[in-house]
């Protein structure tokens, strides 16, 4: 039986190593194009590790394209759109998961609807109105449509739900008002999950290209993945300028994921999403 055991162990082993090794390879091929010149990049037979180490595409991102600037107005954006969604989501999730009012599931019913609607739908609505407020070509107008967002609603409605209503009376009983409870009881005991919502939310926002793309006109503002599409010519390509501008700009998310992966696992299993 232990024999059995053991042979099912090392098989699941080989088959995940496997796995993992096919799913590194694109990042592996990003490193090598990342390092080539010009003229080794369409060699046959193709040159998994370059003979010739070049750091001229790294060079040319950093010196010749506004990518400092790019990287600098993804941070303001990322940063902004991300909190703004914590805020915005906890607050929701909270009402849902601790008040009874009319018609409460229905309307949740009607959120969790909602995220079947892509963003290409929703997104001229949301144009007209930003433009109608003035907010387009502005950080302000790229950050406010993340005030909503189903998903984060979900995830921490699921876990607030489990917090006991004691811990809020008694809140209520020492004299805190409803901001208080939410600011001093329910954030305090939801930062796996927020910090779980604020990792997915990161990436999600950094790497977003649709909105910035349409609400910023401005050079000056734009993120790095509008930035990094423009490397794409209509008749020719530099990949490895290409590649070495998305080795730098997955730094942040990397470092974000580093710091806080210990809550990740934890906050999406707290949080009902198996």
């Amino acid at each position: 039986m232990n024999r059995k055991l053991q042979l099912k162990n090392y098989s699941a082993f080989f088959i995940l190593f496997g796995i993992t090794i096919v799913s590194l390879m694109p990042f592996v091929w990003m490193i090598s194009t990342s390092l080539k010149s010009a003229s080794a990049l369409m060699s046959i037979p193709i040159e998994w590790i370059p003979e010739h180490v070049s750091f001229d595409a790294y060079i040319k991102v950093l010196t010749q394209l506004p990518f400092v600037k790019s990287f600098f107005n993804s941070v303001i954006v990322t940063l902004g759109s991300t909190f703004l969604n914590l805020f915005s989501a906890s607050l929701a999730a909270f009402i849902f998961a601790k008040f009874n009012f009319k018609h409460k599931n229905i309307l949740f019913i009607l959120f969790l609807g909602s995220m079947m609607i892509p963003i290409q739908v929703t997104g001229i609505p949301i144009f007209i109105i930003l433009t109608k407020l003035n907010l387009t070509n502005s950080y302000l107008g790229v950050i406010l449509p993340a005030v909503f967002n189903v998903f984060s609603i979900f995830l921490l409605r699921q876990y607030m739900m489990k917090i006991s209503d004691e811990y809020i009376e008694a809140a209520f009983m020492d004299g805190a008002n409803l901001f208080q409870v939410y600011l001093k009881v329910i954030i305090p005991l939801c930062l796996v999950p927020l910090t779980t919502l604020f990792i997915i939310s990161f990436m999600n926002y950094w790497n977003d290209y649709f909105w910035p793309l349409i609400i910023l006109t401005d050079p000056n503002k734009v993120t790095l993945p509008v930035l990094l599409s423009k490397l794409n010519a209509q008749y020719a390509t530099e990949y490895n300028t290409l590649m070495a501008g998305s080795l730098i700009s997955m730094i942040p998310i990397l470092l974000v994921y580093a710091f806080a992966q210990k809550y990740f696992i934890q906050g999406i299993q707290e949080g009902g999403i198996k």
